[in-house]
């Protein structure tokens, strides 16, 4: 991806893409992993309710990772959840903004939530927002998974 211009046309895992911002309330952002501990690299297989994903970001609410687009991508698939790893604690929302406007929500998502598939309409979008937050209450065990996500560019 050039300074100033979106991700080239085609599809794109977005856990391939690099990101222009990531905060995350417990250890970093990880691609194509689960959230973990709060070390890098030290999460496990993206797994929702019994079904594994090779590709994606784990994160913990409350989390914000943001794309820059350029105005060169139509849609994110994605499915998400909480993971495994959570030990049937966590409770998130996922949200997905195209700038400043929300295009998709999960709703609120427990551990034992089978994962749920969100499409997002980018089209036209400087950036891409991918937001997890705490399901009202509190951040512990809220380790979430955003499975699978496909850019169309």
């Amino acid at each position: 991806m050039a300074c100033g211009s979106g991700p080239a046309a085609g599809t794109h895992q977005l856990s391939s893409l690099p990101w222009s911002s990531a905060g995350n309330s417990w250890g970093p952002v990880e691609r194509d992993m689960s959230n973990g501990d709060n070390q890098a690299r030290d999460g496990r297989t993206i797994t929702i309710a019994g079904t594994t994903y090779a590709k994606g970001l784990g994160v913990n609410a409350l989390s914000e990772v943001v794309y820059y687009l350029g105005g060169s991508c139509t849609s994110l698939t994605t499915d998400v959840g909480v993971d495994a790893e959570a030990n049937g604690r966590g409770s998130v929302t996922f949200e997905i903004y195209k700038d400043a406007a929300k295009v998709a929500d999960s709703g609120l998502m427990l551990a034992a939530s089978a994962a749920k598939h969100l499409t997002a309409d980018l089209t036209g979008a400087d950036e891409l927002h991918l937001v997890v937050t705490d399901g009202g209450d509190g951040t512990n065990s809220d380790h979430a998974d955003w499975a699978n996500p496909v850019l169309t560019c």
